[in-house]
């Protein structure tokens, strides 16, 4: 470490007093920078010098002016490290592989300053001057190209105190994210503003970290939006994502992946580095080749993924649909011939297209120029015509050239066609000279400022002899211009310029190339739904269906089935699985089934509620037909018995047989079969009520006159003993009470049933879901068992009685034909309980109408039959002396 004034550099530097707390941007600027040289003074006698140790050999290109403008640009894409092995002061970096497409760029900012220089209506009577130099594609390049723009070329500064003026204001560039980071946290503690045309890093909207950078394309926050919605016109929501492992990269697929999960789904998600091995090559192709992903999105630069691209096109890989970021969207490199046959049809988004007038004209004018300050000149005219200058010729080792061609200077430019002079396609350039021209109209708004209205301490203006940075970078967030293409320049309060983008579509030419065509464009301030706006007639896809793909990892789900998520996999990936019975799903992809209200059931296709069918026992369907033919029939038979009965009442069989109770009895059959009715019909209060009073009634009345007569069967025997005066005691008044007593016990049952819990009309879903089942509800269960088991009480008390008296000896004995009634009256009614029970829907009441016909038919044939066909068809029988024979 070289001693200054009897004190070593680290002393030196560590010795600056610190600037204060309370200092300006101004004050903090001058004094880091007397700290950054005060290290390197050197007293002498006559003179106080000012000396930079250390020259850093770098390519640019430099004009004077009152105001320089600082330039950082990528040309080489090759770099050679020096030796580091720290024996020996190392050396510089070297940097091959001149792209003269880049030079494009740089000729734009020169061309910009010309015209702005040439312009009085901006910036009159002041100069611009630059000073211009090669990144090289080298983070460490880049900043020693940011530090020597910081702190200046020249090796000695004369000066009192050592300060200086500021060496440049602004500078333009760097087009790397990962550049523009780095440089950006060192020119932001001197608040010198960056603008830059190709960093996109969303990071570096962050005006925290980043208070001094600016830039004339979209952040990738714009970018991802316009991606986004490319991918949701299309419906694709199943994609692949491939992204290089730097900042530009990481940021994006971070923001992407986000976006992308709120209406899709990410199949995989892969990174590439700068020089990726075979073999993570290899891993890379192999997932493009598994997943079931047809649109691929990358975000990366060219030169990244290029060993990508050739290994794809090796093996073959078509049929997939590719996204360009803006990175590589406009690729001359990728946008091949050979690479078109799985890489045609890429819709890309690219930087808004301008054209520049009197540009191309400006480029073809460049000459060789052999000031070493100058010397990016000289190697782009030996790249562009393969040629060496002889100073060039000189510096390197003739034993190890081959033979090369010297160039003279006077080459004709305007015969190399090289993307150099193509501006047809003036993205990235045109950036560059938005860039230059915002920085001259925030030049421009400073000089002009009104005393005493200046946005500085007490509305004051800044000196445009002590001009500071930091006073450019205030009136360079809030410039606004209309630029001469008709294009509104502006920066937003994070620095980034408006998210435009066009579409652009690779597209085979009539040469055979590739042509790179737009097709619609994306304007992130337009209005809500007309974001981005695509001619998709005009896209070529590059699939045998001529048509966009479909890139989803589970079909959509109809309606009337919902989304079931496979174990382990994304959300995208599903299953159809079909509503169940009374659940729909009326939209497409539904989560969930919605159940159908309690009336409603869902449709065959389960994507509609539908009411409910309604069943009962109706008088115009089949069963219903029947029952009331059949009871009609029962009650016929039952009125023609009485009126036969009646007509031959004076005959010996009607009286032999109890006349007034057969009467009454056939009365109560027919009130019997007719009150099957009340349970045929739609269920109402009155017909829920009715069917169960009538039916209650008319077989209490029915049992008890069969009862009675059985009764009457054994006293009529136990009387014909000389012993025995029991008739007397059960005279036919006696028989009515008692018809009337067991009736009347039924009828109190009915009114206690019927007035504390009625039956009621009721709705019954419960037995068949997709039906509405009306039928009436008991009400009180106590109840109902009361009706039916008083019933079947006097039922089984008169089955008792007449089969014990069966086979008494009697000519007038009807006791058997009254058993066997009884004995298919129990029969039904036994019968009746579990059908009752497990018949559905209407046949539940049509059971219940069955077993009425059935035991009433029972009772009508068995009691009545023998005697109706003696009255009817053996009249000779009716006799008294037939009887008596009998």
């Amino acid at each position: 470490m070289h001693l200054l004034n009897g004190k070593s550099l680290e002393e030196d530097w560590l010795g600056c007093s610190h600037p204060g707390l309370h200092s300006t941007p101004e004050g903090i600027q001058k004094h880091l920078i007397g700290c950054m040289f005060k290290s390197f003074v050197v007293s002498k006698p006559s003179e106080l010098m000012c000396r930079i140790q250390q020259i850093f050999q770098l390519n640019g290109l430099y004009q004077s002016g009152d105001i320089i403008l600082g330039g950082i640009f990528a040309l080489n894409y090759k770099t050679t490290a020096p030796d580091l092995s720290f024996t020996h002061d190392p050396g510089q970096w070297k940097c091959d592989g001149f792209e003269v497409s880049e030079y494009q760029r740089v000729q734009t900012m020169i061309f910009a300053i010309q015209e702005i220089n040439n312009d009085q209506r901006i910036l009159p009577n002041i100069t611009l001057g630059y000073r211009i130099f090669d990144s090289c594609v080298n983070l460490p390049i880049a900043l020693r190209a940011a530090v020597t723009l910081l702190s200046g070329r020249d090796g000695v500064l004369f000066n009192d105190d050592c300060k200086g003026l500021p060496p440049l204001l602004a500078i333009v560039g760097n087009p790397l994210s990962s550049h523009s980071i780095a440089m950006s946290r060192i020119m932001s503690l001197f608040r010198i503003p960056m603008v830059s045309h190709y960093a996109t890093c969303s990071c570096l909207s962050d005006k925290q970290e980043y208070p001094s950078f600016l830039r004339t394309i979209p952040s990738d926050a714009f970018q991802v939006k316009a991606i986004i919605h490319i991918i949701k016109h299309f419906g694709w929501l199943w994609v692949g994502v491939i992204a290089s492992d730097d900042d530009y990269g990481q940021n994006a697929v971070k923001s992407f992946t986000e976006e992308v999960n709120k209406i899709g789904c990410i199949s995989f998600s892969e990174s590439i580095s700068a020089v990726p091995s075979k073999n993570r090559i290899f891993q890379i192709v192999n997932i493009i080749e598994k997943s079931t992903a047809k649109v691929i999105v990358a975000f990366s630069g060219e030169g990244k993924l290029s060993n990508l691209f050739q290994e794809i096109v090796l093996q073959n890989i078509t049929g997939r649909q590719w996204i360009a970021s803006e990175a590589w969207s406009t690729s001359n490199l990728l946008s091949s011939k050979k690479n078109f046959d799985c890489f045609g049809g890429t819709i890309g988004i690219a930087i808004r297209r301008g054209d520049i007038p009197g540009l191309q004209n400006f480029l073809l004018q460049v000459q060789p120029d052999h000031n070493p300050q100058n010397n990016l000149a000289i190697e782009f005219w030996e790249t562009l015509f393969n040629c060496k200058f002889p100073e060039t010729i000189k510096k390197q080792n003739f034993s190890v050239l081959p033979a090369i061609r010297v160039c003279t200077g006077s080459e004709d430019i305007k015969l190399a066609k090289t993307a150099y002079s193509d501006v047809t396609k003036l993205r990235s350039s045109y950036n560059v000279y938005k860039a230059v021209y915002a920085i001259a109209h925030a030049l421009h708004n400073l000089i002009f400022c009104e005393s005493g209205k200046g946005p500085f301490i007490n509305n004051t203006c800044a000196n445009i002899t002590l001009l500071q940075p930091w006073q450019l970078l205030h009136y360079l967030k809030n410039v606004n211009f209309t630029n001469k293409l008709g294009e509104r320049v502006a920066f937003n309060e994070n620095g980034d310029a408006v998210g435009i983008y066009d579409i652009v579509n690779w597209q085979k030419s009539d040469d055979g190339g590739v042509t790179i065509k737009s097709i619609g464009f994306f304007d992130e301030s337009a209005a809500a739904g007309e974001e981005v706006k695509i001619n998709e007639d005009e896209i070529f896809w590059n699939f045998k269906s001529g048509a966009a793909p479909i890139s989803i990892c589970s079909k959509s789900c109809m309606p009337g089935t919902r989304k079931a998520t496979r174990k382990g996999e994304p959300i995208c990936c599903f299953d159809c699985v079909p509503c169940a019975d009374g659940e729909i799903s009326s939209h497409i992809d539904s989560v969930e089934c919605v159940k159908c209200p309690q009336d409603f059931w869902s449709n065959h296709e389960r994507n509609q509620c539908i009411m409910k069918e309604t069943e009962f026992l109706s008088y115009i369907d089949a069963m219903g037909i029947t029952l009331v033919i059949i009871a009609s029939f029962g009650a016929c038979l039952s009125v023609m018995a009485l009126a036969v009965f009646v007509y031959h009442r004076n005959t010996p069989v009607v009286k032999a047989n109890n006349s007034e109770l057969s009467f009454i009895l056939l009365v109560s059959l027919t009130l019997c079969f007719l009150c099957s009715l009340c349970f045929i019909g739609q269920p109402s209060y009155a017909t829920c009520m009715l069917r169960h009073l009538v039916f209650g009634v008319s077989f209490a009345l029915c049992i008890s006159c069969i009862l009675v007569k059985t009764i009457v069967v054994i006293m009529a025997f136990k009387a014909r003993q000389p012993t025995n005066n029991m008739m007397k005691w059960f005279g036919v008044s006696h028989q009515r009470g008692t018809v009337v007593l067991f009736t009347l016990i039924q009828s109190i049952i009915c009114i206690l049933w019927l007035s504390t819990a009625p039956p009621n009309p009721t709705k019954n879903t419960k037995v068949q879901n997709e039906k509405i089942i009306l039928e009436c509800d008991v009400g009180s269960v106590i109840g109902f068992s009361s009706l039916l088991g008083y019933i079947g009480l006097l039922a089984s008390i008169c089955f008792v009685l007449a089969f014990l008296a069966r086979k008494l000896p009697d000519t007038f004995n009807e006791a058997k034909f009254i058993t066997f009634s009884m004995l298919i009256f129990c029969a039904v009614w036994i019968t009746f309980v579990p059908a009752y029970v497990s018949s559905p829907g209407k046949h539940t009441v049509a059971v219940e109408v069955f077993a009425i016909l059935a035991s009433s038919f029972g009772l009508l044939i068995a009691i009545f039959a023998p005697k109706f066909y003696i009255i009817i068809f053996k009249p000779e029988k009716n006799t008294k002396k037939a009887l008596m024979k009998r």
